[in-house]
């Protein structure tokens, strides 16, 4: 489905019953951390430029961090909270929406090198045929499917119905099984191995995986995993933590008329596996390079299979592999990045790192990107113009 029909159909259904009102904490001011050296950096000026311009078009508020061959800085630009007036900072938490499967992902090879499961087993080896026995595919794929996206199953947040659910209980905690039945005798994409198609569903299905072969919550094991060992302290995984005072409020011009609201406690199914992770650039920076940087998250083998891509999405101009995409190949050859974007109703984010260039880039956006508004124009010539400034 088109995020243009998604958009009208939130539209059409928040009309129809009313949508409800948040009672949304406001954002508090933070302090970025003494280590911080941006002030410092050649390019700052250059960078503050450009979030200033895209924040006057539209764009509430914008944080970044660069890691370049002159050191890491961070800037930022605009809103946390743009009814109390609280500036952007790096210091921040913002959600990162689909960038969290990079985590489960990381999570999952973790695992395999644990021993917990294989890659190639089948979902119905941990997985019963009464949780997955209506979702088409699903008794025919594999873990490793799941994680890159060939399973050919539906994306449940694809379906109409579960946007009406959305908007009818915003702040509701998904169980999987409650996720899962949206997709329940719906039809395949494709056959399963024969293309790539993103599809959130994949992600549900290899954390209840998770769960099933080890006998513990998954995001206990994230934190065991990933979060902990790199020492993400200002990492968050709602619904289950708590979200801290210093999060910034998320927007969306959710009618397409130009008036911006705040959906910030709209869930579309966190802490799922597929999204749900809240975090700002300095955490991002540290697990995108323990993984594809300084390749200390994973053995080397183990990285090698996460980076073995499969067939294009040509929708989006970018190899999956496992939980990591090979992107930006509409540049020229050797400006690819490795790393995941992430779009949801009121959140953006990426995390890439330049494997020729030895760059590294995290940014967070407050506006939802993941659906057809004249904003989401102004973000996507921003994604172009902050590349072509940090690949200058």
């Amino acid at each position: 489905m088109k995020n243009s029909i998604i958009l009208i159909s939130l539209s059409i259904i928040c009309i129809s019953i009313g949508c409800k009102d948040l009672t949304i904490e406001p954002t508090q001011a933070c302090q970025i951390p003494a280590a911080d050296s941006s002030a410092i950096h050649p390019r700052l000026a250059d960078f503050q430029i450009l979030l200033d311009e895209y924040t006057s078009k539209g764009l509430p508020g914008i944080s970044v961090l660069v890691n370049d061959g002159s050191g890491a800085f961070t800037v930022s630009s605009g809103y946390a909270d743009m009814d109390k007036g609280i500036e952007m900072l790096p210091c921040h938490i913002s959600k990162m929406a689909s960038v969290t499967k990079m985590y489960i992902g990381a999570l999952a090879m973790r695992l395999v090198e644990e021993g917990a499961f294989e890659l190639d087993d089948p979902l119905t080896k941990w997985l019963s045929s009464d949780v997955i026995g209506k979702v088409e595919n699903a008794e025919q794929s594999t873990i490793r499917q799941c994680l890159n996206h060939t399973t050919g199953i539906m994306d449940l947040i694809t379906v109409n119905g579960f946007y009406l659910q959305v908007l009818n209980n915003p702040a509701r905690f998904w169980e999987p099984e409650k996720l899962l039945k949206f997709t329940y005798n719906k039809d395949a994409l494709f056959p399963v191995g024969t293309d790539v198609k993103y599809s959130n569903t994949n992600l549900l299905l290899a954390a209840m995986v998770m769960e099933s072969a080890t006998g513990r919550p998954h995001e206990d094991l994230l934190k065991q995993y990933i979060i902990d060992p790199l020492q993400l302290t200002n990492t968050y995984y709602h619904w289950h933590d708590e979200l801290p005072d210093n999060t910034a409020q998320g927007y969306l011009d959710l009618y397409n008329n130009g008036t911006v609201l705040n959906l910030s406690e709209y869930s579309t199914g966190s802490g799922n596996g597929y999204g749900g992770l809240y975090s700002d650039v300095y955490d991002m920076q540290v697990f995108t390079e323990a993984l594809l940087k300084h390749q200390t998250l994973l053995q080397p083998a183990t990285l090698d299979e996460m980076l073995t891509f499969v067939d294009m999405e040509e929708e989006k101009n970018r190899f999956i592999g496992i939980t990591v995409m090979k992107d930006l190949l509409e540049r020229a050859p050797d400006e690819f990045a490795y790393g995941h974007r992430g779009r949801d109703l009121a959140y953006s984010s990426d995390a890439y790192y330049f494997p020729n260039q030895d760059i590294t880039l995290v940014y967070l956006v407050n506006y939802g990107t993941n659906s057809d508004t004249p904003i989401r124009d102004v973000f996507e010539e921003f994604r172009i113009a902050l590349i072509d400034e940090v690949l200058e």
